[in-house]
């Protein structure tokens, strides 16, 4: 591809150099690039991309695209200035895999919880209907069968590009993706074509980079400004701020809601910990899914997929065929005769859905133990509200730790005990050590008890000091048994 052509649709400051030379990829990491590429110099949260631009050039950059020029240029070299060069990226990353997002249906999933399950039982769903479909999320990558792992929520915008070129090529109609609140403010989904987008809820989630509720809501916000008025957004009309992300949209709005009058409604009819029974859109549907958050994400896929042209009883049977998200809600039954919940949940609001569910299913009927932490490195303020939900909805309460990153464990149990009065720390245990929180906790728990383990879900790792050491909570969970 010719660098003129790469540069369609970006508004240039100046340019200096050749325009009609071939370029061979596109890279915002300099120790990525290789003969021929454009290097783009991205002023990063860690690092500024322009202190990088001569290395670039020595492995071979053949143009530059950059906010400021260097004092040094070089004949062989082409310039291209810009006003953002994070805000090009996604455009420039497009246009050199042939724009694949506007080659299949690509629909968004944004929220503080449930994206990872929407977008997961979308992209199961679909196949199981005989279309080919790709998948970005926080658990794994895929391109129709073929699994490709991930490092983050959303991935950078050449990344994004590179994996949707090869969803295009193996024949995928959809791609359902996880919209992170990150990707949304660092550019990374810039220049990507929505035909829908999804919001399932916001509470209060990564206030370490976004410092306010309000810029949180925003840049969630900004992903329904920028659909098309070709797309749909579907919107929770259950969340208080349902209806605050779409109102500047340009996509046709619909509905859900398990609570309220909406255009997709559902409702429990029998709940248990293998499934659910419910009335969904009017029908009856048993389902492998447990708690009303799981109603709302269900009812989130079924609409979509309603939207996007498929009949609304062969969605129905597809959904009573699902399983499960790992680490989502996921049961294990132990020999003794209680269960264990593992799931992600590592905010206040997911914890609180969780719990409730399981006394949903409970009813009274059995004790709650609950094993759970919070990550170091992150939003400190969230620490002590997860320890008040974990001990109102609990029994009994194990603090432990998450995934501590560069921070001391205890330090951080200390954060969460400090949300705790004295006749609540009554039913608080504190174990620095995971594994040992988790056994202790089966070693506690008797005939009908529940056992939630929160906060890693799907994770196979714990992160010490910047070291990720194997650590799978439903490992530890069978070897407790």
């Amino acid at each position: 591809m010719k660098l003129s052509e790469l540069l369609n649709g970006v508004s240039t400051v100046s340019t200096r150099g050749e325009l009609e030379q071939e370029i061979t990829g596109v890279s915002i990491d300099s120790r990525r690039v290789v003969e021929g590429h454009v290097f783009v110099a991205v002023r990063g949260t860690v690092a500024d991309g322009h202190q990088y631009i001569g290395k670039a050039e020595q492995l071979g950059a053949r143009a530059v695209v950059c906010e400021v020029m260097p004092e040094q240029l070089r004949d062989d070299v082409t310039y291209v200035q810009v006003e953002n060069s994070e805000q090009v990226v996604g455009q420039l990353a497009s246009n050199f895999y042939g724009r694949p997002s506007e080659q299949l249906r690509l629909v968004g999933v944004t929220g503080t919880n449930g994206k990872t399950t929407i977008a997961t039982v979308l992209y199961n769903l679909m196949r199981r209907l005989g279309h080919k479909a790709g998948l970005l999320s926080t658990v794994c990558n895929y391109i129709d069968g073929e699994a490709v792992p991930t490092d983050h929520t959303t991935p950078d915008p050449v990344t994004l590009n590179h994996l949707l070129r090869r969803m295009v090529d193996a024949g995928c109609d959809y791609c359902f993706m996880e919209v992170s609140s990150h990707s949304v403010v660092q550019n990374r989904i810039g220049g990507l074509h929505f035909v829908g987008g999804i919001f399932t809820n916001l509470t209060r989630d990564h206030l370490d980079y976004h410092k306010t509720f309000e810029n949180y809501l925003h840049a969630k916000q900004q992903f329904f400004d920028r659909l098309p008025a070709s797309a749909f957004a579907v919107t929770n009309r259950d969340d208080k701020n349902g209806m605050v992300m779409v109102q500047n949209t340009r996509a046709t709005v619909r509905t859900y809601s398990v609570q309220q009058v909406a255009d997709f409604r559902a409702r429990i009819i029998e709940s248990h910990f293998e499934g659910m029974y419910l009335e969904m859109d009017g029908q009856e549907v048993g389902v492998q899914f447990v708690g009303k958050f799981n109603v709302s994400n269900l009812l989130a896929v079924y609409a979509t997929a309603v939207l996007l042209g498929e009949e609304k009883m062969d969605v129905l049977v597809a959904l009573s065929e699902m399983k499960p998200v790992s680490g989502r809600f996921e049961a294990l039954r132990s020999p003794d005769g209680y269960t264990a919940i593992v799931d992600y949940a590592h905010t206040p609001d997911a914890l609180e859905n969780v719990l409730r569910a399981i006394h949903g299913v409970l009813e009274g009927r059995g004790r709650v133990i609950t094993v759970c932490g919070a990550g170091g490195n992150r939003d400190k303020g969230k620490r002590p509200i997860m320890a008040q939900e974990a001990v109102r909805q609990s029994d009994l309460v194990i603090l432990t730790s998450d995934n501590p990153r560069f921070e001391e464990p205890q330090a951080i149990i200390d954060d969460m005990m400090a949300g705790l009065d004295s006749e609540q720390r009554r039913n608080v245990i504190t174990i620095v050590d995971r594994r040992e929180a988790i056994r202790t906790a089966c070693r506690m728990a008797q005939k009908g008890d529940v056992i939630l383990v929160a906060g890693k879900g799907h994770e196979d790792y714990q992160e010490v000091q910047g070291v990720k050491h194997h650590f799978d909570d439903k490992e530890e969970l069978r070897a407790a048994f």
